[in-house]
């Protein structure tokens, strides 16, 4: 799930080199903490969060087939 997370967002950047994904475990589900380089960030929310959304759109469909519960949160 990590990998799907860095790959979607590596495409996205124009410096994919600092992109990063933390991958915390709480008791009922996993958090992904994606960090960019902050002239990335637009690209990474979109307009209106669309991009954003589709992102976590994608990888809790992945998640669920794992019967695991996910959160993205992009800082």
């Amino acid at each position: 799930m990590k990998e799907l997370v860095e790959v979607i967002a590596k495409s996205l950047v124009d410096h994919p080199e600092d992109v990063r994904v933390q991958e915390i475990e709480k008791d009922r589900y996993i958090v992904y903490e994606l960090s960019v380089n902050s002239d990335d960030m637009g690209k990474v929310i979109g307009k209106q969060g669309r991009i954003a959304k589709a992102i976590r759109t994608v990888v809790s469909a992945a998640a669920a087939k794992e019967n695991k519960k996910v959160i993205v949160e992009i800082s």
